[in-house]
This record gives C-alpha cells, structure tokens and sequence, in this order.
C-alpha cells in the first residue's frame, strides 16, 4: 500500500494508534486528525460496536463543540459533514451541538439535527431555542414540501364528476356547452346562443369526506416516526377529500389536530417520554369517528406494548368491527428497516387490522387507494 491518499485515509480511520506503522500527521492533516479525535476518541455507548479508532475518550480535548464545528466544516467535505454531525448526535448523545448558540449556527439543517433539538429543548435558554425552531421549521419545510408532490401525485387524477340538468355556475361544463350549441353560431353576430347549458356536478363519493385519524406513538424511540407523521398529516389536511386528525400519545393521549397544518407547532407540544399505552390511544380514536365506514386510524407505533398489548389488540377487534379500516404503522430505523414486535402485530392483524411498514408516501399512497 503506497498510495498516499490511502495511507492518509486508513491514518485517520485509525487514529494514533496506528502512528508507529503508518507515521505522524501534519497541518491540515493532523487538524482532520484532531477533529475525528474529538468525536470517536472518547468512550463509545455499551450498545455501539461501530467504533474503530479506540476509546480514549474525549474530555480533556482541546476542542469545544462549537470549535470542533467549526473545524470540521473547514476541513471536510458537507457529505463528511453531514455525517459526523449525525454520528454526534445520534451515537453520541451530544446535545451540547444543539443546546450553544454558537454551534446551531453551524450545523447543517437534517432531520438528525431536528430530532436532536426537539430531544433537547428542554436544556435551551430561550434565545436558543428560538434558533433552534427556525432550525427545525427549514427541515420540516423541506420535508413538506417533498412529501406534498407525492400527496398530491396520489390522490391526483381527474375529478369524478356525474351529468345533471340544472346546476350551479361552478358546475358548468364549458366545452360540453360550447360543442352541444355549436350549431347556433351566428358568424355575422359573432355570437353563441346556448339553448341548453350543461352542467357536472360531483359525485356523493367525492363530496362525502373521509376521516383519517393518525395515532403517533411519541415515546422517545419513536421520534422519527412522529416528525413523519406530523408533516404527512399537515400534507394530508390540505385534500379535500379528507378530515385529518393528529394525536399524539404514551401513558397519555394529547389531541394535536389544531395544529395539525403546522408541524412545527405540533412537534414543539409533543412530550417525548418513555411507557405506552395503545388502547388508550385507540379508545380516544374510537370517540372521534363519525362514519365507520369512512374512517381510516393509523397506529404509527413499534407495537412494545407489553402487558398492555392484549387491551391494545381488544380496542383493535372492537374498531374493525364497528367498520373503520385500521392500520399499523410499524416503525422504521434511520435505515428505512422495520424495527417492531412481531408478535403483538401479529395478534392485531388477526383481531382485523392491516400491518405494514412503510414511508410516508407510501402511507399517502395507500391511503389514497382506500379513499378511492
């Protein structure tokens, strides 16, 4: 091996524990060196194995978050960046990155750093936090405005519409009109004598909304899962085919629906915590529905439920019965892997419900597939 860029890269992979064999660094170099030290020098989680460069730990680093930010956007590429900043984060636990003033002008806007600031709110001066919000409002944004075009690609297509004989002026059919008149055009007048307007009104089925009712597990685990939810939902409220309804819930049930078309609100009165309660959950969506039969609960959960799970499947077998299409939603690691208990989910597709493990537009899609 006698590349330098290779021998550079497996150096700083490495750390200074391959110095002997692969030899010192200087300037850039030993600064790219410094930076990598501050992140996977110190003590790695019990439930991490990922790390290579050893474990000598971090404290006592020359380097502060804010400084260590600062290097790193100078001396790396943003996909090197990106990363570093998430492994910060997300395997780290290094909330000091979004809780200083001087750090969050630093970082680069992604949902790791949104789920992180939302984790850490809490520990922000408010000057801080209003940085912070405006951090996570160019995330959620980015992410609507995405997700949006995929909402609006699923339940797009031409309105159906059914021909009538009297009708409202937003009901009338134009070119229907114009071809049914054409032979009373009076060249000489320049006119067009309609004997018989025709108008399209619409369907009872596109008329008659549907309810859907997104039930988000906000239990600390599922916070992903909830800033998903919380932008499909603003992107859902928006069709007028639909009635959406937010609500958040783990030993206790919060109703975010007025604030359902914005997600930023709704993600700052979220309370992530730890135990769960789906059929408390499901009870609370049993008394919002109006239309059995029009209504849609998705459950966005990893299905741990524990003792409470045969209550949950109970509450389950009662809303299928009673009409309403119900959905797990089981949730999905940063990888898009499903990461959920099969066993509970199981017993719920046996009491009626569907089970699925899938993205946002997907949900949007399938959704849109019932609707229809």
């Amino acid at each position: 091996m006698s590349d330098p860029a290779i021998l550079l890269r497996w150096r700083l992979v490495l750390g200074a524990a391959a110095e002997a064999g692969l030899g010192g660094l200087a300037g850039a170099e030993a600064e790219m060196d410094a930076a990598l030290d501050w992140l996977y020098g110190r003590p790695e989680p019990e439930q991490d194995e990922r790390g290579v460069r050893g474990t000598g730990g971090g404290e006592g680093h020359p380097l502060t978050a804010p400084r260590w930010l600062e290097k790193i956007h100078e001396l790396f590429p943003r996909e090197t960046i990106e990363r570093l900043e998430r492994d910060a984060l997300d395997r780290y636990g290094l909330h000091e990155i979004v809780t200083h003033p001087e750090a969050l002008e630093r970082v680069v806007p992604n949902e790791a750093l949104a789920q992180a600031i939302l984790r850490a709110r809490h520990l922000m001066a408010p000057d801080v936090l209003e940085k912070a919000r405006r951090l996570v409002d160019r995330v959620l944004r980015d992410l609507r405005e995405k997700l949006a075009r995929e909402v609006t690609r699923a339940f797009g297509g031409a309105r159906e519409r059914r021909p009538v004989r009297h009708g409202r002026a937003a009901e009338l059919d134009a070119k229907a009109t114009i071809r049914a008149n054409l032979k009373r055009w009076s060249p000489a007048e320049r006119r067009l004598y309609i004997e018989r307007p025709l108008f399209r009104a619409r369907s009872r089925r596109e008329t008659s909304r549907w309810q859907v009712i997104l039930l988000v597990d906000q239990s600390g685990s599922m916070l992903g899962s909830v800033l998903h939810a919380s932008v499909l939902a603003a992107c859902l409220c928006g069709m007028p085919a639909l009635k959406v309804h937010l609500v958040a819930w783990d030993t206790e049930v919060v109703d975010l629906t007025d604030r359902v078309a914005d997600p930023l609100e709704a993600l700052m009165a979220v309370q992530l915590g730890g135990g769960n309660d789906a059929a408390k959950a499901l009870r609370y969506a049993h008394g919002l529905v109006e239309a059995p039969r029009r209504a849609i609960v998705v459950l966005v959960t990893d299905f741990f439920e524990g003792s409470g799970a045969p209550a949950m499947v109970q509450q389950v077998k009662w809303l299928v019965e009673a009409g309403v299409t119900a959905l797990g939603l089981a949730a999905l690691d940063p990888d898009a892997r499903p990461i959920y208990d099969r066993d509970i989910a199981r017993a719920c597709v046996e009491a009626g419900m569907h089970v699925a493990a899938m993205t946002p537009s997907a949900l949007a899609a399938w959704i849109a597939e019932k609707v229809r």
